[in-house]
């Protein structure tokens, strides 16, 4: 983050604007709106200026800039476009420690005015760091088709109900729920819809049906995250991890994903490895129900589906046995996900008529597994965890009859930015995943489908590296 997002109160402030042309105009609507007192240097101007001058609304000084004049000013702001004159206003802010913004000269500016969405008294300001207006520009452009016009009506609404609440309700919990109930609920679409009485007749018995003193209820909401871009969350998933005042995560969860939920909720880390459980899993089922009794809102994330290889199904069991009110919220699974950023289709008229997920590790080992039905052809196989077994799941499945040419697909952090995309067959995969040096998390695809990854160009960076020759890479690469 180059800039640090603030917004200033203004009123009754002084702030200087040098100019008075068409770049100074914006800018000084938006510094009446916000009731600065404005003073303006400039030695000629457009007509609005004059309007303003006549009405009171500005002080116009008609002259040239000089340093004084940035002396007691909240902020000052240069839109003269002379060069030699808005460098003369930053030098003169900047001495006074005072912050200045010079229009579209980003270098010379200690703060940047963004695009601004006004719902008064809901603000929102769309900044690029001065890269592109424009850009900001058409932001700001959609997210005013998405935000409803009494939307400032309604901050005004929930304002005028804070001291009661806050009378009512002595937990901050307790008060955040509540708030969120009316915000998510009925009575806020009474409001934006105009209907300001009925709502207020509603939220005033809402505010009275429960006694302060009541113990709140928790909740527990098992979220998957996906296998690993943000933008892969769905829209429920975000708004609970918004909602929530503790998020229990895994090791699979990336910083991206942790960046989305609220900045004030706990987290706690219950990561898994391979031969290493930093946190047992009774340890997390308890964990989950103490945090939900006392409570709170807690999201149990879990990376891809919860309920494919993510023990979600024994954490619901366990919460329900405690009656503690619980939601599944799915994610988009590693395996449709991996596939389809590497550009793998998983069933295929052509080459695979269904599909199968296994995990690579059993409870004592191997999987409990129907070898002999996962190794047909024409039949997509994906396996979780099996990195570090992919030579014994190789054998087995050719020794229960699956060809050893088998294309396979190796999908190492998939969806992510450091995405890996590995091809070869079933007989050389062991190899391959010592060769690429594979990592967690990693998923293969097994099948006439792994043929048709997006995996070439990967091979040719990842396995061999930029300066190695084709003949020099593994006989599986070099076959592409």
């Amino acid at each position: 983050m180059d800039n640090l997002p603030l917004f200033f109160r203004l009123r009754a402030r002084p702030v200087l604007l040098v100019g008075a042309g068409e770049p100074a105009v914006a800018k000084a609507r938006l510094l009446l709106a916000a009731d600065a007192d404005l003073r303006v240097v400039a030695p000629r101007g457009l007509d609005a200026f004059d309007e303003w001058s006549q009405e009171g609304a500005v002080d116009w000084a008609r002259r040239a800039f000089e340093a004084d004049d940035v002396t007691g000013m909240t902020l000052v702001i240069g839109a003269t476009g002379d060069h030699d004159v808005d460098a003369a206003v930053a030098a003169a802010a900047r001495a006074a420690a005072i912050p200045v913004n010079i229009v579209d000269r980003p270098e010379l500016s200690s703060f940047i005015v963004p695009s601004i969405v006004d719902r008064s008294p809901v603000t929102i300001g769309i900044s690029t760091n001065g890269t592109s207006p424009v850009l900001a520009r058409r932001l700001r452009e959609q997210i005013e088709t998405l935000l409803p016009a009494n939307l400032g009506r309604l901050a005004r609404f929930l304002d005028s109900f804070r001291s009661a609440v806050k009378a009512k309700f002595d937990s901050f919990d307790a008060r955040r729920r509540l708030w969120e109930e009316i915000v998510d609920g009925p009575i806020a679409r009474d409001v934006l819809a105009g209907r300001e009485t009925d709502a207020r007749e509603a939220m005033l018995s809402r505010i009275n049906r429960r006694r302060s003193d009541e113990p709140a209820n928790g909740h527990v909401d098992i979220v998957g995250a996906g296998p690993g871009d943000p933008e892969l969350l769905t829209i429920k998933a975000l708004r609970a991890l918004q909602d929530a005042d503790l998020v229990v995560y895994d090791r699979l969860i990336g910083e991206g994903i942790l960046d989305l939920v609220r900045r004030d909720a706990e987290r706690i880390y219950v990561g898994k490895a391979r031969s290493n459980h930093s946190v047992p899993q009774d340890q997390i089922n308890a964990l989950l129900v103490t945090h939900a009794r006392a409570g709170r809102r807690v999201v149990r994330l879990k990376g891809g589906d919860p309920f494919i290889f993510g023990r979600g199904g024994e954490e619901l069991e366990r919460l329900r046995a405690a009656g503690i009110s619980t939601a599944v919220i799915p994610g988009i699974t590693a395996a449709t996900g991996c596939a389809a950023s590497a550009g793998l289709p998983l069933t295929h008229r052509d080459h695979a008529s269904a599909v199968t997920f296994v995990t690579g590790h059993g409870v004592d080992g191997d999987p409990d597994v129907d070898w002999a039905s996962l190794a047909r052809p024409r039949h997509t196989l994906v396996v979780y965890m099996g990195v570090s077994r992919a030579g014994h799941l190789a054998a087995q499945l050719i020794g229960h009859g699956r060809a050893r040419e088998t294309p396979i697909a190796i999908i190492e952090n998939g969806t992510r930015a450091d995405e890996r995309v590995i091809v070869g067959t079933l007989e050389t995969v062991s190899s391959l995943v010592q060769t690429a040096k594979v990592g967690a998390p990693a998923l293969i695809v097994i099948g006439e489908v792994a043929a048709l990854a997006d995996a070439a160009r990967d091979l040719a960076l990842n396995i061999a590296g930029p300066a190695t020759a084709p003949s020099q890479l593994p006989a599986a690469a070099s076959a592409l």
